[in-house]
């Protein structure tokens, strides 16, 4: 069956493709930034992402040369903030290793940080005309689909059988083209969420699941684990027309980003205003208490944020709304509490 689908989805790809920044070249050192920011993120928020990164680190070597708080900036909102600390430490391999050219080599892409199976494989197939798979979450969709399969595509096997089956097919001279094919078919009409779009689709004719009307029961997928909530307190700490910062651990989550102040658990009104004067800022004035969530893969963070005027502008980094807009680059997590 695998067999027919260059035939099928080449022809639609040429008619159906999106018209995206990504694709009006195959330079490997674009389409890998794509790649990489486009894991976890949605289409539509990588764009002007990709656009503002490539204007300020338009090669390899400019962001192998980049500053650390510059990078993360350029980066801010986009989460997953060690995809864009293994892109700087793979460029600067590709610089010392391979004279700042992207590798062509699988292997030696794969040996690159945050270069995973997915990756390696669109690089080669995108840039290289290599008949090397990229299977993420779109593309194992329509094939659990198209076969039926009951195998869960949460599993690492089943993502290696699918780049195999997959690869065995690949198109001489079309590598690339098919690759972003499949990622199209998963993406705009073999839908994530809600019933797929059949009737748009060019392998409804061989799609075991929809032939049986079953497509809602693909893909199957392993449980997931619960995700742990954790309590915290952030401070807004404004003195003057600056407002404090300081830097996160050097591990563990969201390592050595920026933060506002905070603290583990749930404060009582008393112990914040304790905590900000142990601080040595002066708390003057309680200008209010609000609550907010943040989502990440494993962990929920339930925090409620402290808005307090203070005298003394003591122990934290104080930055001025416009170096906050320019240099500082915040989590989401923490940003939120800027946006009131």
């Amino acid at each position: 069956m695998l067999e027919k689908l260059p035939e099928l989805l080449l022809p639609w790809f040429a008619e159906n493709r999106r018209d995206l920044p990504w694709r009006k070249d195959r330079e490997p050192y674009h389409v890998w930034l794509s790649e990489i920011m486009l894991q976890q993120t949605r289409v539509e928020a990588v764009k002007g992402y990709y656009e503002r990164f490539l204007r300020r680190l338009p090669t390899v070597q400019a962001l192998a040369g980049a500053q650390e708080d510059e990078l993360l900036k350029l980066w801010e909102g986009l989460g997953y903030y060690s995809r864009v600390r293994n892109l700087q430490k793979a460029a600067n391999i590709i610089c010392e290793t391979y004279g700042g050219t992207v590798p062509q080599n699988y292997d030696e892409l794969r040996s690159l940080p945050g270069i995973g199976a997915y990756t390696a494989g669109a690089i080669c197939s995108i840039c290289f005309e290599q008949p090397t798979a990229a299977v993420d979450g779109n593309v194992l969709r329509v094939l659990s689909r198209l076969l039926a399969s009951d195998a869960p595509v949460t599993e690492e096997r089943t993502k290696k059988a699918a780049a195999q089956a997959l690869s065995a097919v690949y198109p001489a001279g079309h590598c690339g083209d098919f690759t972003q094919a499949l990622m199209e078919l998963g993406t705009t009409v073999c839908v994530p969420n809600g019933a797929p779009l059949c009737e748009k689709c060019p392998l409804r004719t061989l799609c075991r699941a929809c032939l049986a009307g079953s497509q809602l029961r693909y893909p199957v997928k392993a449980p997931k684990k619960p995700r742990r909530t954790e309590k915290r307190t952030v401070f807004i700490l404004r003195c003057e027309d600056r407002i404090a910062v300081c830097k996160r651990p050097k591990t563990g989550l969201l390592a050595g980003l920026w933060q506002l102040p905070d603290m583990q658990g749930e404060l009582t009104l008393t112990q914040m205003l304790e905590t900000a004067e142990n601080w040595g800022v002066h708390p003057r004035e309680l200008e209010k208490t609000v609550q907010r969530s943040h989502i990440f893969t494993h962990v929920q963070w339930e925090m409620t944020g402290c808005y307090l005027q203070c005298g003394q502008k003591a122990q934290f980094y104080w930055v001025t709304p416009q170096e906050m807009r320019e240099k500082i680059g915040l989590p989401t997590a923490y940003r939120q509490f800027l946006e009131e």
